[in-house]
This record gives C-alpha cells, sequence and structure tokens, in this order.
C-alpha cells in the first residue's frame, strides 16, 4: 500500500532500562549486578535492568513476591531517586536538542525529534552521534529509531533494542524490509493498542501490525474510533501525530501519595496534604495557571479488610482563582478537617486541583480576594530559591508540624541525589593506578540544573580496576565538556 511521504523524518530517543542506567552512572559495581528499583514506598518493580528482565521478573512485581529470586541472583535493590532521574533525563533532553529544535519531550525516558527528509547526513549515523554523545557526556545508553511516523519509529526502536546486529540504531525510513518488520511485531506490541483493543483484534484474526496496517478503515473507525484509525494510517507512513513542542497546560494536577506508614492523627494528615498542595500549587505556577476549585480526599488502606475502612472527599470552590499556596493550603485544610473521622488508620491522602486556566485570564471577583501582584511576587521569589538552593530551602509552616513525619514515603534504599544536592555530592578517593591522571584532572565539573552553577570536587580513584580507561576517557574530553556547560 502507497503511503504519502510527510515532509520530515520522526526519531525516537528512548534511554534503555533509564531508572538502572542512572544507577549505574554514579556505582560502577551495578554494573555486574541485576538491578532493579522500587515504586513508592518499596513497594513494586517499577524499573528492571536487561538482567533481570532476562530472569523472567515482570514489571509491577510485588517486592515480597521476589524476595528468593533476589537473593539467589544478587539483585540489587533500590529505592526510586526521582530527584536524580529528573535531573539526567533533562540533561539528556537538553543533548538531544543540540540534533534538533524540533523535541517533544514524550516521558522521563523518551522524545521524539524532527530531521527534514533532505539531511546531510544519513539517519544512521545521526542516530550514532546521538548514542555517542549522550553516553560521552551523560553516561545513558539510548536507543534510537527513525521512520516516516511516530509510531513507525516505536516499531523502529522495539527491534533496535531487541536485535544486537543494529546497535541501537535502526532506520525505517523507506526501508525496504518495512513489510517485514510489521509482520514480526505482534498487534499487541503496536504504540496506541491496549489490552481491550489488541483482544479485539485478536478476535478478528488480527495478529500482527501488517495486518492492523492493511485491516479495513470503516472497521477501524467504528471499533476503535478515530483514534485506533490514526494508529493505522501512522503505519502506512501517514502522519497523524505532530510533535507536541508545546505541551497545552493540564486541565486538572492531582498530587498524591500513600503514606510511609498509616497516619491516625488529623496533624499528620495536616501536614501531609498541606505537602501535597505546596507541589501541586508548584506545578500550577510552572504553567502559568491559576485554579479556581481543589479537592481534597483520604482513605485506608482497602487491602487490609480486616480493619475499619472509610473514604472520603470534598470539593471546595475557590472565591477567586489563585496560585498562591497560602490559600490554596487554607483551604484545603478546612476541606480536610471536613472530612476526616478518628478512628481510622489513612494509608493514602491526596489534592487535585480542577478548573484551571491560564493567569491572564481571570478576571476580578466581587467578594473574593485577586491573585495580586504582591502574591505573584512573593510566590516568584519562593520558587526562585528552591529552584537554585534545592527542593525544601523555604516550605510553608503548615508541611512541618510534626517532628517525625510519618506520611513521607519510605525509601530506605534510595541512592544519594548526587547533582542536585550539595550535602549528597560524591566522595571519590585515589589510588595509586591513576595517581597521574588524577594530578592532571584537579577538579571535575558538575553541572546543575540551571547550567549556571557548579561545584568542583578532586577528581581520585579508588581501585584499579578499569578506572584508568574510563580517567583517560575522562581527561580527553573534560575540555569540551566543561566549555559547553560552563560557557553558554
Amino acid at each position: 500500500m502507497s503511503a504519502i511521504r510527510p515532509d520530515t523524518t520522526t526519531a525516537l530517543i528512548d534511554a534503555n532500562n533509564f531508572y538502572c542506567s542512572v544507577e549505574r552512572i554514579f556505582d560502577p559495581k551495578l554494573k555486574r549486578r541485576p538491578v532493579i528499583v522500587l515504586s513508592n514506598n518499596d513497594g513494586i518493580v517499577v524499573a528492571r535492568s536487561q538482567e533481570v528482565k532476562a530472569l523472567g521478573i515482570p514489571m509491577g512485581a510485588p517486592r515480597f513476591q521476589i524476595d528468593s529470586l533476589i537473593c539467589r541472583h544478587d539483585i540489587a535493590v533500590l529505592s526510586s531517586n526521582y530527584e536524580l532521574y529528573g535531573d539526567l533525563s533533562a540533561r539528556v533532553m537538553n543533548v538531544l536538542r543540540q540534533f534538533s529544535p524540533q523535541c517533544e519531550i514524550y516521558s522521563i525516558d523518551e522524545a521524539f525529534l524532527s530531521f527534514p527528509i533532505n539531511h546531510r547526513k544519513p539517519y544512521t549515523v545521526i542516530g550514532n552521534e546521538i548514542k555517542q554523545r549522550i553516553m560521552q557526556w551523560i553516561g545513558v545508553p539510548v536507543t534510537c529509531g527513525f521512520a516516516a511516523t511516530k509510531t513507525l519509529a516505536k516499531v523502529a526502536v522495539e527491534f533496535a533494542k531487541k536485535n544486537s546486529e543494529y546497535n541501537g540504531v535502526l532506520d525505517l525510513t523507506d526501508h525496504p524490509q518495512l513489510d517485514d518488520f510489521l509482520e514480526r511485531l505482534p498487534v499487541a506490541d503496536v504504540w496506541g493498542v491496549g489490552r481491550r483493543y489488541t483482544e479485539l483484534l485478536l478476535n478478528n484474526n488480527i495478529k500482527t501490525a501488517r495486518e492492523l496496517r492493511d485491516a479495513n478503515d470503516e472497521w477501524i473507525r467504528h471499533h476503535m474510533t478515530v483514534v485506533g484509525l490514526r494508529t493505522v494510517w501512522e503505519l502506512r507512513g501517514i502522519s497523524c501525530l505532530p510533535l507536541e513542542l508545546a505541551p497545552p497546560p493540564k486541565k486538572s494536577i492531582i498530587c498524591s501519595r500513600s503514606f510511609g506508614r498509616p497516619i491516625t492523627d488529623l496533624n499528620g494528615l495536616r501536614e501531609a496534604i498541606a505537602s501535597h498542595v505546596e507541589r501541586g500549587a508548584v506545578k500550577l505556577r510552572q504553567q502559568h495557571s491559576i485554579a479556581s476549585s481543589i479537592q481534597v480526599f483520604i482513605e485506608t488502606n482497602r487491602f487490609k479488610t480486616k480493619e475499619p475502612q472509610y473514604n472520603n472527599a470534598i470539593t471546595f470552590n475557590l472565591d477567586q482563582p489563585t496560585a498562591y499556596t497560602p490559600e490554596l493550603i487554607r483551604v484545603a485544610l478546612a476541606g480536610l478537617e471536613r472530612i476526616y473521622q478518628p478512628g481510622f488508620k489513612y494509608k493514602r491522602g491526596g489534592i487535585m486541583l480542577l478548573g484551571i486556566c491560564s493567569q491572564d485570564q481571570v478576571q476580578g471577583g466581587f467578594w473574593g480576594c485577586e491573585y495580586s501582584k504582591r502574591d505573584k511576587t512573593v510566590m516568584q521569589v519562593v520558587d526562585s530559591i528552591n529552584n537554585r538552593f534545592g527542593k525544601g530551602t523555604i516550605k510553608i509552616a503548615a508541611c512541618c508540624l510534626t517532628k517525625e513525619q510519618k506520611w513521607e514515603m519510605r525509601c530506605s534504599m534510595r541512592s544519594p541525589r548526587y547533582t542536585t544536592r550539595w550535602d549528597e555530592l560524591m566522595v571519590v578517593k585515589a589510588g595509586d593506578i591513576a595517581g597521574d591522571i588524577a594530578k592532571k584532572l584537579s577538579t571535575v565539573a558538575m553541572f546543575w540544573r540551571d547550567m549556571a552553577a557548579a561545584c568542583f570536587t578532586i577528581l581520585r580513584f579508588h581501585s584499579a580496576e578499569d578506572h584508568e580507561a574510563r580517567a583517560r576517557l575522562m581527561a580527553a574530553t573534560l575540555e569540551d565538556f566543561s566549555l559547553y556547560n560552563f560557557t553558554r
């Protein structure tokens, strides 16, 4: 079937086992061990190294169910370190923008790029350059897929990851064997085809991506709506999903998390809810928006059926839309007191900001307090200080009511936040074999998120194993690395 060739080629850059790869950057010993990263409160598996995948441990497996495998195979178990992952992700995206300004950040470990069809370099060459630069500058391995559409770029990455012959780069643009690739891809693995659609397609004898591509348009539209039809057209090489270079502002913002330990007292819930409001307000201001209503909810652990159960939620309309944290906290805590009931062990709580619109579109209310210029300035100063010196440098007092914050998630196995916390910077000790190189490398730059502040620490090595080669590589690239990050 002939396809309409788009004006550009789409590339998908996917970081391999991203959370595990980030952990291995700062702890080289993990490179020789299987690694898993756990979710909030160390509950389930959310990231697996390639070795763990080979052992058959599925994504989402509860920790307690795989304890025997962890001991048997000496699997390294880590708590989620989202602050570190987010910072390294931002650095990866900054590198990608050097190759194309048309960059859509799809997730923390994926981004789409757009290249002209008459690019002066072959796409496989570009892909290898991207891989090399990200590995050299940041240390994260990535896979690159090139194709006419987003969906086909996903197909390219799928095969590039699973077949070592492609060396992590696959270009399906005008590929003579595109039909063969689609024939080998199960329909369940097509981007945009979920579990329910998979069942529907299999029941109608559509088992592969190629069969889905060649399906009847009217049947697809009837059973899978226009969204499914876009997926089919994308498989045909017709671009239906343009890059979102400036994602639209969120219409609602939810901040919620299971508590590290059950909470029974009102003060502990107040502190948790206030902290969620504070985090949601930051997200609200980041997209230059304000909210006109807020919902507060609390619930017990529904899995502990022998304990008394209770859950409730309440929504308040604000007198005047705002992004002023103290006002949002005041309303949220008033709602909490309305729904709180003593005698229960609360496991989860959170807030949802609703009725979100641009801060420039609001009209002044008759009775309510306007989101004034003073309030905006105060929040801008607070956000600026927290961005520069670290999250939580300035906090609202309501977020610190109790000395022991039981509501905070468990993360006893979390690695240090090396790149965003001054008090958690990496310390490396010297060894004899790299001593001469360490003298030449008197400092190593650890650039921060804003590319402006830098901290310097003496670079030394604590063992001889493979560190000499790594040190020489750093010596060869440190000058360009530093110039890029500190003279921009």
